[in-house]
């Protein structure tokens, strides 16, 4: 151990279980600090597993001209692909085009085209929309994914869901990520390393003394309290990332985060190819429809402000009217509300920049580290999920200099618990788990090697027939799988498992939620009583 980690001290106290908190907190343990991190829920409860679930380079925040963000994601989507071929894979985009699309006034561009082209009347033309995808394809050095092709809507399948005005179509490439399934292996992954990861613990007050952080910790299970000292503070509490620089560390500061709600759809599925389709409205909305856990389409997403990160999102019922409303335009087949089976709505908290609308508000992250209390604290602002890796890089640039034997980036490439397998294997592996668990049939194996990859095998053992697996709760979730949740992935409640550890919430019966719920509850039980043995 190095001399600064023998006096009860940590280096780096992250505070918040997201995306950037999990992010950052196995950067850091990695390179040799001692890391302990705090989430007052569960791992990715928050804006993390609400996200559109890809895993993209933002193909519409060309538009904005951001251009250094676009080209950071997309050389991470292939990065990442490589790292975790269980939780994220390649998907075609289908970009059908139409003379009325049309830009949102404010963008950078639809300004430029204005004063050039002012007969356009802010139209989006379809030699742009060919450019940005030129540039899409060429930004980021892409080498696994496809490029952009043209497709003829009266003779391919892609054009039979659509309304018959749609003649011609750009696909493109873009990628899938099971976004708090990404949270929790980074975590998993932190405390491998050594990190210490707290769920369900809420940080109830920072202080500074003698130039250390002195954090309260609160377990909201047992409402126990203990305190964790630092020698810097990492501020990744995401919607609530203002609130804690000015209640929980209260110090004075001028930067702040804007709220912004995007909330999602799930139908039943509108149609039978595995392609995204990518929507274009007349108001210069984008609307993303893609194939989703087999039997549904997930439509998303809404940009609306959202004042207050204590109060929940949801889907609003105007939320909902605009999405169904939008991609009925498209389809042959209107979507009604019959067609829903579940909603869900997050919060991305956006640096604030002063734009003038929610659509406008940069995407792109922004780290500033305060030392006005008397040690140093990072604060974090924004961030995409496709560009979290990056992110915990810089703010690692911003960490290491006040830990001069900190190690060097080591994260690209790396494979997460489950993903060290070929890009192109999942297939081989989904082979493998049903010849050596001849009980196990495709739809079932498919499921758990995206889940959890060659880890598979760890999770099912020496088993030899599903009475083996115990009590069945139903869509093939049983008790030993949910054991390795609780035990190896920070599970607490049926809520984590069903709807952040998996999306089998959508299967569940409320009856096996419930015996699910008493499950745990029990299980919890015992194992705290073996524990005080």
């Amino acid at each position: 151990m190095k001399e600064r980690d023998t006096h009860d001290v940590v280096d780096l106290f992250v505070i918040g279980g997201g995306i950037n908190g999990c992010g950052i907190a196995r950067d850091a343990v990695g390179r040799g600090l001692s890391v302990e991190l705090a989430e007052m829920n569960d791992l990715a409860s928050a804006t993390s597993s609400a996200s559109t679930k890809l895993f993209h380079g933002g193909l519409r925040y060309l538009e904005y001209w951001e251009v250094r963000l676009v080209h950071e994601a997309l050389k991470e989507r292939e990065t990442l692909l490589r790292a975790m071929p269980h939780i994220s894979w390649p998907m075609r985009f289908v970009l059908p085009y139409h003379k009325d699309m049309r830009f949102e006034s404010d963008t950078p561009t639809s300004k430029l085209l204005g004063v050039v082209m002012p007969w356009m009347k802010g139209r989006r033309p379809a030699w742009l929309i060919r450019l940005g995808l030129f540039m899409y394809d060429n930004l980021g050095g892409r080498q696994i994914l496809k490029g952009t092709t043209a497709i003829d809507l009266k003779r391919n399948p892609e054009g039979v869901p659509l309304d018959d005005r749609f003649e011609r179509a750009y696909e493109y490439s873009d990628c899938w990520i099971e976004d708090s399934r990404l949270v929790v292996l980074n975590a998993r992954d932190a405390q491998a390393r050594g990190a210490k990861i707290n769920v369900q613990t809420k940080v109830t007050s920072v202080e500074q003394k003698d130039g250390v952080w002195v954090v309260a910790l609160q377990d909201r299970s047992s409402d126990e309290t203990r305190e964790v000292r630092a020698r810097m503070l990492v501020n990744a509490g995401g919607p609530w990332v203002e609130d804690i620089i000015r209640n929980t560390v209260r110090i004075n500061s001028s930067e702040g985060v804007r709220l912004v709600r995007g909330s999602h759809i799930v139908t039943r599925k509108l149609y039978d190819h595995d392609k995204c389709y990518f929507f274009q409205g007349e108001d210069g909305r984008i609307v993303f429809t893609i194939p989703y856990e087999g039997d549904f389409t997930l439509i998303g997403t809404t940009d609306m402000e959202h004042a207050d990160a204590d109060v929940k999102p949801v889907c609003t019922p105007e939320e909902t009217d605009y999405l169904l409303a939008f991609v009925s335009k498209y389809l042959k087949t209107a979507v009604s509300r019959d067609d829903i089976v579940w909603t869900y709505s997050g919060v991305r908290p956006l640096y604030d920049d002063g734009a003038t609308s929610a659509v406008a508000a940069t995407r792109d992250y922004v780290l500033k580290v305060d030392e006005s209390a008397g040690a140093p604290l990072l604060n974090v602002f924004g961030g995409k999920i496709t560009t979290y890796r990056k992110l915990a890089e810089s703010a690692l640039e911003k960490i290491t200099p006040f830990f001069s034997d900190a190690g060097a980036p080591w994260t690209a490439g790396v494979a997460f618990p489950g993903g060290d397998f070929p890009v192109d294997g999942v297939d081989d592996l989904i082979a493998r788990v049903m010849k050596k668990y001849r009980f196990i049939n495709t739809k079932w194996a498919t499921r758990l090697v995206k889940a959890y990859g060659t880890e598979t095998f760890d999770l099912l053992g020496d088993v030899a027939s599903k009475e083996d697996l115990g009590r069945d709760f139903g869509a093939d979730l049983h008790e030993r799988e949910v054991s390795w949740l609780m035990t190896k992935e920070f599970a607490r409640t049926a809520e984590d498992v069903l709807w952040r550890r998996s999306k089998l919430g959508l299967r569940l019966s409320a009856q096996s939620v419930d015996a699910l719920s008493e499950w745990m509850k029990n299980a919890q039980k015992m194992s705290e009583q073996q524990g005080a043995a």
